[in-house]
């Protein structure tokens, strides 16, 4: 992955400079645009093994970007991790339709956006070895479960079988709310008379090697009550 080249389109310099630090520093190549159509001039001439397309650009915005590029047979593979404002939330999930593969919320952690670039590509890495319906993707995560791998952007987890049939099962359904006895059955094996506290014990260790805050999810969400889901969005 490292030496791999990076397109990041967006208009504000300094956000364009910061990202490219943080990207050069990892090994990545960068390239920037400021526009969308010197967006698609660097595309068709550098081909690029990843996109961060802001959405919105003077002229033609990122969503058309992201269209135009997903209409051409050449470019339609090149992933393309959105950059969203607060309050872009409709034309994110239009971006998501159109192709897109991932977004960031600005203001964001140029760590977040290096782990999410890696995990995308790593998955591209994979996803080329293996059969596309066996690996599982969220973010920054991604999980094999022939494999018994996790990683969370380029950093393998240390997970323990019992923490990664839970992964995985909740990874599988995303969005799903799952109930303690739920989990206890499918994972342990066992009735709903077993006692889940195991079941909150190995969520917890889970959200600790995910670094996912309990209380600001972006993994695993307790569900008052109830039990967990993993988030869909």
């Amino acid at each position: 992955m490292s030496g791999s080249k990076i397109l990041v389109v967006d208009d504000e310099a300094y956000i364009v400079e910061l990202v490219r630090f943080n990207l050069e520093k990892e090994g990545f190549q960068v390239l920037v645009a400021c526009d969308g159509s010197t967006a698609l001039e660097l595309v068709e001439k550098h081909l690029p093994d990843l996109i961060v397309l802001d959405i919105m650009l003077p002229g033609m915005d990122g969503l058309e970007v992201c269209q135009r590029l997903k209409q051409d047979e050449s470019y339609r593979s090149i992933p393309i991790i959105f950059l969203t404002a607060r309050g872009e939330e409709i034309d994110t999930v239009l971006g998501l339709e159109m192709g897109g593969d991932d977004y960031i919320k600005k203001p964001f952690s140029p760590r977040e956006l290096v782990a999410r670039i890696k995990a995308r590509l790593r998955a591209i890495h994979i996803l080329a070895q293996e059969d596309q319906s066996k690996v599982l993707m969220f973010k920054d995560l991604v999980v094999i479960p022939d494999d018994f791998e996790a990683f969370i952007g380029n950093k393998k987890l240390d997970l323990t079988p019992k923490e990664f049939e839970l992964l995985s099962l909740m990874v599988m359904n995303q969005g799903k709310v799952f109930r303690r006895e739920v989990l206890l059955e499918k994972v342990w094996g066992y009735e709903h008379s077993g006692d889940t506290r195991t079941v909150d014990v190995h969520i917890r260790h889970l959200r600790q090697k995910l670094q996912d805050d309990s209380m600001d999810p972006e993994y695993i969400e307790t569900v008052r009550g109830v039990g967990y889901r993993f988030l869909d969005k």
